[in-house]
């Protein structure tokens, strides 16, 4: 008698290739290896990454629903291109949950959880040193990620992750110059001292304006982009 598969254990493992497929092409789009509006081949990213085109298919699926990519019939899967003005409304709903985030852990920040915190802008420091910007970015990521998950509030880290990732690449454009960043890491090591104050206006108040700090260089960034392309001669 031949010898069945355990269906429990198939699924599993199908479960278990989907999700390290559909990791790897979401890093790949936040640290910027595939740009907005590039086209994701099934095909091609199977044969990349050694799984067959089901568990691609199905990892295209959830980043879908994630807001990475869009699915256009008859045309396949893209990185999706965010307009400016959806980033615009991202970036202050984005303000209003970080503001919330820094009430809760002025309130009830452990000393373990600000020890962890220290030691992520030591490592965005030693980025800065380093002119490591994709490194930074994947910090300055995590830092902000962290705040969240230690706020405690589950559906707000599960809102907040699905915004910020349809935002990342306004996110890395905005540290993309090296001159930025030391700027930057200075403001993080303000909303951590900001947290350790222990007053919920001072650090909602600091995370909130860091917020919309970002949103006002997406802005300027942006406008910096369009007028260079209607300057540059046309082809």
């Amino acid at each position: 008698m031949s010898a069945v598969a355990n269906p429990t254990i198939a699924q599993l493992q199908s479960n278990s290739l989907t999700k390290a497929v559909q990791q790897e092409v979401e890093r790949a789009i936040l640290v910027g290896e595939y740009a907005p509006g590039d086209k994701l081949n099934e095909a091609a990213l199977a044969l990349k990454l050694g799984v067959s085109r089901g568990p691609v298919r199905e990892a295209f699926r959830m980043l879908d629903e994630a807001g990475l990519v869009r699915t256009e019939k008859n045309r396949g899967v893209f990185v999706r291109d965010i307009p400016i003005d959806e980033a615009i409304e991202i970036f202050e709903l984005r303000a209003t949950m970080e503001e919330l985030v820094g009430r809760r852990l002025a309130l009830g920040m452990t000393a373990a959880q600000q020890e962890e915190i220290e030691n992520l802008v030591h490592a965005m420091e030693d980025a800065v040193k380093a002119a490591d910007a994709h490194g930074y970015h994947r910090l300055n990521l995590l830092f902000h990620d962290r705040l969240v998950e230690m706020a405690g509030n589950r559906k707000l880290a599960s809102i907040y992750r699905k915004l910020v990732k349809e935002i990342s690449l306004f996110r890395r454009l905005n540290l993309a110059e090296h001159d930025t960043l030391p700027a930057s890491a200075h403001a993080h090591w303000e909303i951590l001292e900001a947290i350790k104050s222990g007053n919920p206006d001072t650090a909602g108040g600091a995370l909130f304006d860091h917020a919309m700090n970002s949103k006002t260089r997406t802005i300027h960034n942006d406008e910096q982009r369009r007028s260079a392309a209607l300057s540059s001669p046309s082809a």
